[in-house]
């Protein structure tokens, strides 16, 4: 079983930066692939980003690349999502996941374990 609490969230002007957090707890992440999702009031959620974590391979939705970063530090058990450039489409609450399987996915469905989400706002 793995615990992720997300934090970081909050108010950002548009252009602005945040970075969010996912401490996990429960076992090693050594095996899985993190993920970041978010969902905006109204709208399905939808991936952002995802991390292989004994590789630190990196994917990225097309409306976030360039834009974010997603990183990890094995030490802390801890993930990150670095947002740079804010907009005001990328306000939304952002959730960390995990996923057991040690492939990268962007599918909502196949991982495992998910925080209660952070809230984002970006104002225009």
């Amino acid at each position: 079983q793995v615990q992720l609490v997300e934090s970081g969230g909050g108010l950002v002007q548009a252009g602005g930066s945040l970075r969010l957090s996912c401490a996990a707890s429960g076992r090693t992440l050594s095996g899985y692939v993190m993920g970041w999702f978010r969902q905006a009031p109204g709208k399905e959620r939808e991936f952002v980003a995802a991390i292989r974590w004994s590789s630190s391979f990196t994917y990225y939705a097309d409306s976030v690349k360039g834009r974010f970063t997603i990183s990890r530090n094995n030490a802390q058990n801890t993930m990150y999502l670095q947002m740079n450039s804010l907009k005001a489409e990328d306000t939304a609450v952002y959730y960390c996941a995990a996923d057991r399987r040690d492939r990268i996915s962007a599918t909502i469905r196949e991982y495992d374990y998910w925080g209660q989400g952070t809230q984002v706002t970006v104002s225009s």
